[in-house]
């Protein structure tokens, strides 16, 4: 196994410890969880650099890794609305995109395409992340200014974006549907 893939592998590893810190309110165990999402979230992008620096991209990293950022983002916003400190509206839009573009990328499989991640995506992930991170954070260092909001609202409208930018590069798989 290459080292992209092993890092791919120690975020999905990550997403547990990260929740289980969270649940303790203590300020060692809130300070390790945002060292583990921030940790987890470097992975994300140290993973495709080395895989295309040393252009060791493998199959099992392409199907991977977008699920391990799903993983990490969607538990940690959900243990994270759990206490009350993110929006559960927002955990439902988010996940109403990933079950729906993962729908369209099966859809797509079944007439024999692929639906390569696009750079909206890539973006909305960071969007995500940073939105998370500002959360974990508390805001700081912006104090009154609401950074945490503005990083909020960024990935949702970017999160929604992406996902209809998908279904519209991709309506030929919805109009071909369920035909092989």
């Amino acid at each position: 196994m290459n080292w992209p893939n092993r890092l791919t592998l120690m975020r999905v590893a990550l997403v547990p410890v990260i929740v289980i810190l969270l649940q303790f309110p203590s300020a060692v165990c809130q300070a390790f969880a945002l060292a583990a999402f921030m940790g987890a979230s470097l992975t994300d992008w140290l993973d495709g650099y080395l895989a295309r620096k040393h252009e060791t991209v493998t199959n099992f990293g392409k199907f991977l890794d977008p699920v391990a950022d799903k993983l990490l983002v969607l538990s940690t916003m959900i243990a994270l609305c759990g206490l009350g400190r993110f929006p559960a509206w927002v955990c439902i839009v988010v996940l109403f995109r990933e079950l729906s573009v993962d729908g369209l990328r099966l859809v797509a499989v079944e007439q024999g395409r692929v639906i390569a991640a696009g750079k909206l995506g890539k973006i909305k992930t960071t969007l995500q992340m940073l939105a998370v991170l500002a959360v974990l954070l508390n805001n700081w260092p912006f104090g009154a200014f609401p950074m945490d909001q503005v990083l909020l609202w960024a990935a949702v409208g970017m999160t929604l974006w992406s996902g209809a930018d998908y279904f519209i590069r991709n309506s030929a798989v919805i109009r071909q549907g369920g035909k092989a």
